[in-house]
């Protein structure tokens, strides 16, 4: 599995990735829960900017994987801005997109910072009680670790789809990145279900 974790010695890296996990789902859960309004929107913006500088990458690494994580975003931020200025105005618009794309990017610290091993362990045994009533525990966690890693990893692959070709001295654009990125993405789920394979998960 394609690891999205950056070493570092900061606070949130030595944090246990089950506290971690709690920690950052009910900062993510408080800032979705912010009302709409202008005051909102300088808080929102600054807790993820203050998260990643402070999180142990170094604040040049941190500062770089917050502008990828917004820059992934960017489609979500669009549409979740277009439809509800139409629809609410500008005052709900941007604040309701700040408070959606702050929440992700906060979430997308777990992965930085946490390494799949112990997202693994972390989420299995939170679920253990669960086994009682029929759910394995293993397969859950695997199912919710690929789930919170997969949209950074194709993110991560795009932009290396739109490196290569500026590489090449070709313009990205969507046209040309569309079948490239199609092969990379199926490349990496044919290596992911290899992985899984050989850890006996069908």
């Amino acid at each position: 599995m394609l690891s999205l974790y950056r070493p570092g010695r900061g606070w949130l890296h030595r944090m246990p990735a089950g506290p971690k996990l709690v920690f950052l789902a009910l900062i993510a859960v408080a800032l979705a829960a912010l009302p709409s309004s202008w005051a909102i929107v300088p808080v929102v913006v600054g807790l993820p900017v203050v998260l990643y500088a402070c999180a142990g990458m170094g604040v040049l690494v941190g500062a770089t994987e917050l502008g990828r994580q917004v820059w992934a975003l960017r489609w979500v931020v669009v549409v979740t801005a277009a439809g509800q200025l139409i629809f609410l105005g500008p005052e709900p618009a941007v604040s309701n997109t700040a408070r959606v794309v702050a929440a992700l990017v906060v979430v997308g610290l777990l992965p930085l910072t946490t390494r799949v091993s112990a997202m693994l362990d972390a989420i299995e045994s939170g679920l253990g009680p669960l086994r009682r009533v029929g759910v394995d525990p293993a397969r859950a966690a695997l199912l919710l670790t690929v789930t919170v890693t997969t949209v950074p990893v194709l993110a991560r692959l795009a932009a290396e789809v739109r490196d290569a070709q500026r590489a090449r001295g070709v313009r990205p654009s969507l046209s040309r990145g569309a079948l490239p990125f199609l092969i990379v993405a199926l490349r990496h789920a044919d290596d992911l279900g290899d992985a899984l394979a050989a850890r006996g998960i069908r």
